[in-house]
């Protein structure tokens, strides 16, 4: 089997084209693959289909097998596996759980380099994202882990995400606290943490536990969420550019004044393989 390892802001994934490639337990597969020096390690697994709505359909596993509904880093780099490989136009079209998505591409020298996603709209119901807190916005609200208050805000961008404000990021015990808040009973699908430090009104520091696959060097959804909350609690401004400033690398965010998230970052070839 032929698989092509690719990374957005350090997120990074196996490909793999199944167009051409048969893959008949991918839970197994992005276990085994997935671990990191003992085997091809990354984040987990993307399969990329055939779809009847979009020039592809986007599949994710995460490390620990689970199945994933979106990734923000990973549909860039399904958009510049396609245009590099498929179909030459500006605008690629993914399929994914949560809804079609369309990715600008940049190009440099004949070859995509990144892109930008229309993310959707952001989910604020505290059911649909989903959480235990009702149908209310989940917008400061006090979370308490092993007595001690946290205050949280929600926000689904097509996955479920919790955002902390902290002082100092790069402090965390995050292979502590990741965890507890992962699997919090207030979180019945699991969620996605972000730790998020204050720069200034355009600039924000992230470290991110997303479920399934611990920490990860950035997480596309989760810059979306990051900025989202950070609008809502009145840190940053709607309709401006958001640099969230993440382990692997920067991402840009803008939540538009027509109420769409947009994702801006890299999509990077690392190597292909062969296993």
């Amino acid at each position: 089997m032929r698989f092509t390892k690719m990374h957005g802001a350090g997120n990074d994934y196996i490909y793999i084209d199944c167009f051409t490639e048969n893959v008949e337990n991918p839970k197994d597969l992005a276990k085994r693959l997935s671990e990191k020096h003992f085997s091809v390690g990354a984040d987990g697994i993307v399969l990329i289909k055939p779809s009847n709505k979009a020039d592809c359909f986007m599949d994710i596993y995460n490390a620990d097998g689970s199945k994933a509904k979106m990734c923000g880093n990973a549909v860039r780099c399904t958009a510049k596996y396609v245009f590099d490989t498929k179909v030459r136009r500006k605008i690629i079209k993914v399929d994914t759980v949560s809804g079609v998505k369309s990715v600008e591409i940049f190009i440099e020298n004949g070859f995509a380099t990144g892109g930008k996603v229309n993310m959707g709209k952001p989910i604020f119901n505290g059911h649909q994202i989903p959480t235990r807190y009702g149908d209310s916005i989940v917008k400061n609200k006090v979370l308490n882990i092993e007595n001690k208050d946290y205050e949280i805000t929600c926000v689904s961008m097509g996955n479920p995400h919790c955002v902390v404000f902290h002082n100092n990021v790069h402090k965390l015990d995050l292979e502590k606290q990741g965890p507890l808040f992962e699997n919090h009973e207030m979180f019945p699908e699991r969620i996605n943490t972000e730790f998020v430090e204050i720069i200034d009104k355009n600039n924000l520091k992230m470290r991110v536990w997303e479920r399934g696959s611990g920490e990860t060097l950035a997480c596309g959804t989760g810059a979306c969420a990051v900025a989202v909350a950070s609008v809502v609690n009145g840190i940053c401004e709607k309709n401006k550019d958001i640099k969230i400033h993440a382990k692997g690398g920067v991402l840009t965010v803008k939540w538009h004044k027509n109420d769409n998230v947009y994702l801006s970052g890299n999509a990077v070839k690392v190597f292909d393989g062969e296993i």
